[in-house]
Formats: C-alpha cells, structure tokens, sequence
C-alpha cells in the first residue's frame, strides 16, 4: 500500500504565512496608533496655524502690491519673510515639524481611515487626504530648504519649471493637466467658501457671534484663495498654449497680472485681504479642526 505524501510542509509554508500576516498586521496597528497619538495630533495642528500665517503674509504682499509696493506674493516669499523676523530659524524649524507632522497625519488618514464608508466616497476621502499630505510635505520642504540656506540660493522659478517640464516627453500635455487641475481647484475652493461646506471639518464654538466670525473669516478666505489659485491655473495653461514659459508666473505673477486689469488694484487688495482672511481662519482651524 502506497504511502501518503506527508503534509508538514504545506502545514508549516500556512503557518509562515500566517505567521507574516499577523506581524504585518501588529505593523500596521502599532503604525496607526503612533500616527493617532495626542502628541502628534498637537503638532499636526499647529501644521493648519503655518499655512495660515503664510497665507496672512502673502495676502500683506498682495495689497502692498495693489498700492505700488514690490514683494513676492507665493509661499517661496512668504517663508523668505518668516525667516527674515529676528527669531527666524527657530520659526522655521519649527514650521518644518509642525507641516511634517500634519503630513504624517494626512498620510495615515490616506491609508488607514474612511473604510467604513462606501467604496466611492473612501476612495475621494483617501485621495483628498494623500492630496493633503503632499501639498503640507512639499510646504515643509520649503521651510527647511530656508532654515538650512538652500532657499534663497537654489529658489527655482514656476517659469524654469515650465521650461523643463515642457522639454520633457509629453511635457505639454502635462502643463495643459496640470494648469486645468490649479484652476479647477480655485473653483473647488470658491465653491466651498460660498456654500460654507468647510464648517463639517471644524467643531465650532458654543458663541453664535464666534460662529458667525469663523464662517465669515471662511467665506471671504475660500473665495480669495479660489480666485489666486484660479489666475496661476490659467497663467499656466495660457503659457502652454502659446509655448511662452516665461509666462507661467505662478501665484506671484497671477495676482500680479490681475493688478494690470482694469479696476485691477482694487480687485488686488479684495483678493490680499481675502488671503488675511483665509490666514487667520488657518490659524482658527488649528483649534477647531475635526482631526
């Protein structure tokens, strides 16, 4: 009579693996614990206050421009400010961290939040999410090429961007997407300002009167943020168009082309006080954010 195979190694090669999902599991839980702890969500937070100081002082920017005045009016000038103040490592030091750590946090909303939702609404929370802890990565990376001196010496211009992506294969396309995707976002943030749906993501005060400031800080902040991100968008896609990079300014040259309209230089401070708005909303959000 024939013997049977022995089975061990099936049994022991289920067991491994079994053996690896469960360490991979304990991984991801002990991963999700750390990225949930209080002590980062305290960070994190303070990661929605740098964006809303940057936002106040590009906004600054924007009306000095509308009365004549010269700055830079986009993050890269916003940052070269914070780092001129006489604190000015220590604040970007701790910028850095505070945008590393509210990166961190969007990451692990990304991968590990939203599954009790329907499949549809998980996967736009997730992207949103990832969208959200690339936007706060590449922030912090600004703030450190700063804090270490690299800023200033190696800034790259949105024009030289330009040129390079359009000198890369399918470069064109990619600027055309890529400035669609800016200006439809400044629609998405007007939208959202005007139809007050920011105010899911905040626990907000007890105080009817507080309530009302923060949705008016909201609306004024969303719609001029939307209106900035609108003019880089098309800037972007004119410039393609025309094949002429050097007219792919960025937020700078985008506001800085809307003070040339007619009416432009009032239409400017609307849009810098907007930004001030939006700014101290940012740093409001820092406390009442549903995170």
């Amino acid at each position: 009579m024939p013997r049977a195979e022995p089975s061990s190694g099936r049994t022991t090669e289920s067991v491994g693996g079994c053996a690896i999902k469960k360490e991979l599991k304990d991984v991801a839980d002990a991963t999700e614990d750390a990225t949930n702890s209080r002590a980062l969500e305290v960070v994190a937070r303070a990661g929605f206050a740098v964006s809303g100081i940057l936002h106040f002082l590009i906004g600054l920017v924007a009306i000095r421009l509308a009365m004549g005045g010269t700055g830079k009016a986009d993050v890269s000038g916003a940052v070269q400010q914070l780092a001129g103040q006489p604190a000015g490592p220590l604040l970007l030091w701790g910028s850095f961290a505070a945008c590393v750590a509210l990166a961190l946090w969007q990451t692990s909303d990304a991968i590990f939040d939203f599954e009790h939702m329907p499949a549809k609404k998980k996967l736009g929370k997730k992207l949103k999410a990832a969208l959200q802890a690339v936007v706060y990565a590449a922030l912090a990376v600004s703030l450190v090429s700063f804090a270490i001196g690299a800023g200033k010496e190696n800034s790259t211009s949105t024009s030289d961007l330009t040129v390079t992506v359009m000198k890369a294969p399918g470069g064109y396309a990619l600027l055309l997407f890529i400035g669609a995707a800016v200006a439809v976002t400044g629609i998405i943030y007007a939208i959202r300002g005007f139809r007050q749906s920011f105010t899911k993501h905040l626990r907000l005060p007890a105080s009817q009167q507080a309530q009302s400031a923060v949705k008016a800080l909201g609306v004024a902040g969303y719609a001029a943020k939307g209106i900035a991100l609108l003019l880089a968008g098309l800037l972007i896609i004119i410039a393609t168009v025309r094949v002429r990079p050097e007219e792919s300014t960025g937020l700078d040259g985008g506001l800085k082309a809307l003070r040339d309209q007619p009416f432009g230089i009032y239409m400017l401070a609307a849009v810098g006080a907007g930004l001030i708005c939006y700014g101290v909303f940012m740093v409001v959000r820092a406390k009442l954010a549903k995170m």
